[in-house]
């Protein structure tokens, strides 16, 4: 079973210089996508899947934590 580290892709596309940088970020999770076999690709689905949920989430919390730290009572 494969472990993908999606959080390592995340970071580096955050820091990515410019749109080409991380376009090219992004190709490099496609060939990867691509380079798997059929199981291998839907537990890659499952496991973005979850990391884009968690990471919604905390985005989500992160937000409704500093909108309320901005609002007068």
């Amino acid at each position: 079973m494969s472990d993908f580290n999606f959080k390592s892709y995340h970071i580096r596309s955050m820091n990515a210089a410019s749109a080409e940088e991380r376009a090219a970020l992004n190709q490099e999770l496609k060939d990867l996508y691509a380079s798997l076999p059929a199981a291998e690709q839907a537990l890659f689905n499952e496991q973005l899947q979850t990391f884009l949920v968690k990471e919604m989430g905390r985005l989500k919390s992160d937000y409704e934590a500093i909108k309320g730290g901005t609002q007068e009572d």
